[in-house]
């Protein structure tokens, strides 16, 4: 599976809270959740005003520490972002993300790609182009389970395919 996008570069340890902030949580409207992704992010407000459809999060280590709610995930993913470049994840977010159908690899080489490059990902392998660059670097990808669950579009329509 491959997915390209732009780049959208944030720094480590960026939490729950300012991916999703608290003060939202009675929000359950998937679209009206979208408007305040990574509000709380160092460059959220311009992230919201100019992320396109499919593009990209790139970002240090920790990426969704703090709460267990699934609530970071979902925005991420309807505002249109298609995938999420960590040095590392949460432990909760990395489930989340993939419960929720939210593609996500690890990178160790962030400083390579900056805000703005165009990337070209192959979520299956790992392998990363920085189109922008002309460069090759290659990822970690989820497991093969993982990648299931992720591409069925999260764990309950996984499950529900696999009980039919």
């Amino acid at each position: 599976m491959i997915i390209k996008g732009k780049a959208w570069c944030f720094g480590a340890d960026i939490d729950t809270d300012q991916i999703y902030p608290g003060k939202y949580l009675p929000i359950t409207d998937k679209q009206k959740m979208a408007r305040h992704a990574m509000e709380g992010a160092p460059g959220g407000e311009e992230f919201r005003s100019n992320v396109k459809q499919g593009d990209i999060i790139v970002a240090g280590r920790n990426f969704g520490c703090g709460s267990s709610r699934e609530h970071a995930t979902v925005a991420i993913h309807g505002i249109g972002v298609s995938l999420v470049i960590a040095r590392s994840f949460a432990r909760i977010f990395h489930r989340n993300a993939v419960n929720t159908g939210l593609p996500i690899i690890l990178f160790d080489e962030i400083k390579e790609i900056k805000q703005g490059d165009r990337l070209e990902v192959n979520i299956e392998t790992g392998k990363l182009s920085n189109l922008s660059q002309n460069r090759v670097f290659q990822g970690i990808p989820i497991t093969s389970l993982e990648m299931e669950i992720m591409k069925a579009g999260g764990l309950l329509d996984y499950l529900k395919k696999a009980n039919t």
